[in-house]
């Protein structure tokens, strides 16, 4: 087969990836919820299970699939890629909408957690490798993220419970059967993905990391962009954050383990002197802005802040695509 049939197959194979991914998730996510609620399980777990599987299903099951299938810096550059695409590309695109409010207890539990847990990554990772004992400290940290935002929170149950999808009263059994489908659509969508990328980048000669970083993280971070502008078109201002920073949270406490568990080793210098201090530059960026930005007048992030950050992204993707070191 010819290098353009090898391109031109893979090429369908990843936009078909991905239009399934951010299909399959939904329903999967949608009718799981129902599931559980059907058969008595408390709000409290559904909205929680709901946040973490919501904000990072796509990045998880295309990490694992990635891992398994011997690409463990596609995985690795899905995660470092997508928390870059949150902050300066899915953020930066809602706020060209509207300004976005802080809302009230952001910055004593959020905005802490995500740069504890940006932190620890940039630690783990520091020795360029990537090990089963880190894969378990980050999973230990996902628990305890966990425990933190369930302690004490008065409203956390109702606030959840919101985000649930309506009982459609179909029976048990058929929204089973739509999350069973959907979780295997979502894997066999994630395997295309993954495919399609490898392909791809052995065709063009560039490595599985870039894939990984920027057509594979942008993909997985459409969820994030569909939920934050949606949000914000429909006036829930306050959610838009909170997707940004809980995607984050959880794609280093979730998915980023499953690489170190599933395929431990080297991993590139790359993602260590380039991509790691881009995601925590923006990660303390975000999190300077929400302390700044708190203390004004409308206690909002306004909409200027937008430009600098999609402009921000148009660098990365071009320091990245030039092959570039930082």
């Amino acid at each position: 087969m010819s290098t353009f049939h090898i391109m031109l197959l893979s090429s369908i194979a990843l936009i078909a990836g991905l239009i399934l991914l951010v299909m399959s998730s939904d329903k999967f996510i949608e009718h799981s919820a129902l599931v559980a609620e059907k058969l008595n399980v408390s709000p409290m777990v559904i909205g929680i299970t709901l946040v973490a599987l919501g904000t990072s299903a796509p990045e998880m099951v295309v990490s694992a699939i990635a891992a398994f299938d011997q690409a463990p810096e596609i995985a690795v550059g899905n995660v470092i890629g997508s928390n870059i695409a949150n902050i300066a590309l899915v953020f930066g695109i809602t706020l060209l909408f509207s300004s976005v409010p802080i809302a009230k207890g952001l910055t004593t539990k959020e905005v802490p957690l995500v740069l504890a847990i940006t932190f620890l990554a940039g630690y783990l990772l520091y020795d360029q490798a990537l090990s089963v004992l880190d894969g378990i400290l980050l999973i230990l940290a996902f628990i305890i993220i966990l425990s933190i935002l369930l302690k004490g929170s008065k409203d956390l149950e109702s606030e959840l419970k919101d985000e649930l999808p309506e009982d459609d009263g179909s029976p048990v059994v058929k929204s089973l059967i739509i999350a069973l489908i959907g979780l295997a659509v979502l894997i066999g969508s994630s395997k295309l993905l993954v495919w399609g990328a490898i392909n791809i980048a052995t065709a063009l000669g560039v490595s599985e990391l870039i894939i990984g970083l920027s057509i594979v993280a942008i993909g997985t971070s459409l969820p994030e962009l569909a939920a934050s502008v949606s949000s914000v078109r429909k006036g829930h201002h306050d959610i838009a954050i909170g997707n940004i920073l809980g995607s984050n949270i959880f794609n280093l406490a979730t998915v980023l383990p499953l690489p170190a568990l599933i395929a431990p080793g080297i991993i590139d210098a790359n993602v260590t002197n380039r991509d790691y201090p881009w995601v925590l530059a923006l990660t303390i960026a975000l999190a300077f802005a929400i302390y700044i930005f708190k203390k004004s007048k409308n206690s909002s992030i306004p909409r200027w802040v937008g430009l600098p950050l999609l402009g921000s992204y148009c660098v990365y993707l071009f320091i990245i695509s030039s092959g570039s070191s930082i």
